[in-house]
């Protein structure tokens, strides 16, 4: 997570990141997709598959940042 800093101060900058992460996430999951019915090569099939877990990361950790806490 090195390059995403949680700022409270900055909401709205964090939630345009979480947006934009989520996008980097579908648009990886649609080159996949294209590469692997075109028969794409497993090595950069691989690389791309490696990133989207990445990018999910990501996603979950700036969510559970954003998102309080709740105990019911």
């Amino acid at each position: 997570m090195s390059d995403i800093v949680f700022d409270p101060a900055d909401m709205e900058g964090m939630l345009v990141r979480l947006e934009d992460l989520r996008l980097r996430h579908r648009e990886l999951d649609k080159t996949i997709d294209e590469l692997e019915l075109a028969g794409g090569q497993d090595i950069q099939v691989m690389g791309l598959k490696r990133e989207k877990l990445r990018v999910k990361d990501r996603i979950v950790w700036l969510s559970s940042k954003i998102t309080p806490d709740i105990i019911a």
